[in-house]
Formats: C-alpha cells, structure tokens, sequence
C-alpha cells in the first residue's frame, strides 16, 4: 500500500485498487470547492494509470460529506453562479472516469454527499450511513442530480418524501429503496470496499468499462435504443484477446489472465 493526497483528500493504492479518502474532519467532510477540484484530479489520474482497474471514494467514520460548503455557497449570486459554471465545473468530471467508482459511505451522506454517492457505480453502506437531501431547509433544492438521479434510483414517492421533507434515510432503508448495493458492519466496511475494487481491477478492463457504460446507457436511453447499444458493445467484444482469454479459462477450468495493460 502506498499514500499521497493533497490538503483535503488523501490517496492510497491498495494492489489494482485506488483509494480516495475525504479529508476535510472539521467540516464533515462538507464539499468546498477545492475539496470537488482536488477529488477530481485524483479521480482523473486513477483513471489514467493503467496500473489502477477501479477507485473508491471515501470519507470517515463520522461523515462520507455531510453536503455542500454552506460558508462558501451563503453569497453567491445567480448570474456569478451561471457564468462560472457553478457545480459542473467540478462535479462533472466524476462522469468522465472509465473505470468503476465505488463509494463506501459511512455516517452522513447529506445534500452534495449523497449526490456524490449518487455519481459513483456502486455505493456500499455501512450500517452507520445517513442518506438525506436537506436542502430544502436552505431554501434552496438539490444541484448535483439530486432530484434526477435519486429519483431513477428509489423512485418517484420516495425520491419527493426525501426531497420534499430534507427526511433522512437509514442504511437498511437506503438498501430497500435501492439507492444502496449492500449494507456492511462500519468496522468491515473499507475492507470489503477496496475488496470489491481490487476483485473488479482483476477482470478484463475492456469488458469491465463497456459494462458500466451499457449500464449507465440505460438511464438516458428508450429500451430499444439501449438494448442495440448493449448489443454493439457485446458484439465488438469478440475477438478480443481478453475474450478469447476469458472463455478458454473456462473451458480449461482455469483462473483467466486478462490483458492488464
């Protein structure tokens, strides 16, 4: 394992894994704008190294981000706000990144830190998270794809009663509602998260990006336009060396060696 990381996120390498943590503990973690553009250039670079196959986002015990820097977004003013591109900007480029992003969430995950969450491919909790969109209690509504992508998620009632009322979820409703993959015990839960990176980094990283990117066709896309796109990445994946690699494991009875490079 080696570390690095900048004034308000630190890096780590675990095997094929990359590991960013949150670290910004006297605010919760809350998301300022140097905290987005830093996870952001550690994200861009993760997904340059073809030494890396998957990331995990984290933050600590007490808070994955307790929401937005309150302090710094009290003033701003919507012309400023739409000519500096405020939000996209950072937060955007999270939906750049080929590899899977994993996000082992525990304590609160509220308002900027659930849409975080909400960003990344899979969300595993502990059984300490706290899901909320409270921005309602700002006067204001979520930014981040909140009312978007926690909708695809859990759905409309849900997605309104959260939105509509700043209510918190659990991380046993959060997994009910589907807007989490699996709850773990929070003493297990980086553990079993850097686990499922590195499992993922292990496969073949050609299939493993045109896997997420089938899956997330699926919410901009009509059924059929999805399924014939899922078809083309399919399709495209024949004759690849990780292919023909995979299928004669199997037949051998053998762990594959995918192409790592």
């Amino acid at each position: 394992m080696s570390s690095a990381g900048g004034q308000l996120i630190k890096t780590e390498r675990h095997g094929k894994a990359g590991l960013i943590r949150l670290d910004r503990p006297e605010a919760l973690n809350a998301l300022s704008d140097a905290l987005m553009a830093e996870l952001g250039a550690a994200l861009v670079k993760f997904d340059a190294d073809p030494a890396i196959g998957a990331i995990v986002v984290t933050g600590s015990e007490r808070a994955f981000a307790a929401g937005a820097d309150i302090r710094e977004m009290k003033d701003r003013r919507f012309p400023d706000t739409f000519r500096h591109d405020f939000i996209a900007a950072h937060w955007d480029i999270l939906l750049g990144v080929k590899k899977p992003i994993i996000a082992a969430v525990a304590g609160f995950a509220l308002g900027g830190g659930c849409e975080l969450a909400l960003m990344c491919d899979i969300v595993l909790a502990a059984d300490t998270a706290r899901f909320g969109q409270p921005e309602i209690n700002l006067g204001i509504i979520p930014g981040a794809g909140g009312t978007q992508r926690l909708t695809r998620a859990v759905g409309k009632a849900k997605a309104m009663d959260m939105v509509l009322s700043g209510r918190m979820l659990t991380a046993e409703e959060a997994e009910r509602a589907n807007l989490v993959a699996r709850v773990i015990p929070a003493a297990e839960l980086l553990a079993e998260a850097i686990k499922l990176a590195e499992h993922i980094a292990a496969l073949s990283p050609v299939a493993v990006a045109m896997a997420k990117q089938a899956v997330n066709s699926a919410f901009e896309t009509t059924l059929r336009a999805g399924i014939l796109y899922e078809r083309q990445l399919f399709l495209s994946l024949f004759g690849t060396p990780d292919q023909r690699e995979g299928m004669a494991a199997f037949l051998e009875k053998r762990t594959p060696r995918f192409d790592q490079g």
